[in-house]
């Protein structure tokens, strides 16, 4: 299987302000010596409760963060040390998908006028294109009938379909989604958990950072735990069992009493 992302030992440090003006500014190691790989085809959850690092590190792949430290390598070109005007030109192959859907999206446009959009901005289509492949997508995830709605007029559920229509439709080869299903209820997790493993271009590679491994474990092909901005264990959710008991808690949070609810 040929790596899509490969991160090779990432620090990131930096300075928070202290409590006073004049107090100086304490340093945060908020990603220790990370190594990850995720190869062609393949859905990785990025897991860990908040303040773990999983968002920094999901972030530094894309190069929204700075890395103070390591490598970071996506389809074997050095990431983190490009220039942003070099990134620009592949950003359309490598999509983030945020965690407010609600913020990412134009308040002002409707469903398929922000797809169409993306389509013609980033990917170069044509109008007509653009809106016929726009169309194409809402349908498999369920949207065709909300092509007119604005954001405020949609359900959690259907905006965040909607991200995913976004980035989807753009065919890329890596999607990072920072916690796409946050807030929502367990059968609106699935519905969207679903929809965006389920339109994944083949070959993509899928980071999905997510604090409920339980509700990511069918759809993950490996699990990579982090704490303290350490990765701390990594499963195949295919064919291991997690060992270390902060996973163990994640997978199932009454395992320490022996027997689930």
């Amino acid at each position: 299987m040929s790596a899509i992302v490969e991160v090779k030992g990432v620090h990131k440090r930096y300075r928070v302000p202290g409590a006073w003006p004049w107090s100086p500014w304490p340093e945060v190691h908020a990603v220790r010596g990370v190594d990850l790989t995720v190869g062609s085809g393949e859905v990785v959850a990025l897991v860990g409760q908040s303040g773990s690092g999983k968002t920094t590190l999901a972030r530094m792949v894309l190069g929204l963060e700075s890395v103070t430290e390591g490598e970071i390598w996506i389809e074997g070109q050095r990431w983190d040390t490009l220039a942003e005007p070099d990134r620009q030109a592949r950003r359309v192959h490598y999509q983030y998908i945020p965690q407010d859907a609600m913020s990412a999206l134009d308040p002002q446009q409707t469903v398929i006028e922000a797809i169409t959009e993306t389509l013609h901005v980033l990917a170069g289509k044509s109008t007509a294109e653009a809106q016929s492949l726009a169309a194409a997508m809402l349908g498999r995830l369920g949207l065709s009938h909300r092509h007119a709605a604005l954001p405020r007029e949609l359900s959690g559920g259907e905006q965040r379909r909607v991200t995913l229509a976004r980035v989807l439709s753009l065919s890329p080869r890596l999607v990072v989604a920072d916690e796409p299903t946050s807030g929502l209820d367990p059968e609106r997790r699935a519905e969207v958990l679903e929809a965006l493993v389920g339109n994944l271009p083949p070959g993509t590679g899928c980071i999905l950072v997510t604090h409920d491994l339980d509700a990511a474990f069918p759809y993950c092909h490996r699990a990579v735990v982090m704490l303290e901005g350490q990765v701390i264990e990594v499963v195949d959710l295919r064919n291991e069992s997690a060992q270390h008991p902060y996973t163990k808690s994640l997978l199932d949070p009454w395992h320490h009493l022996g027997a689930s609810p």
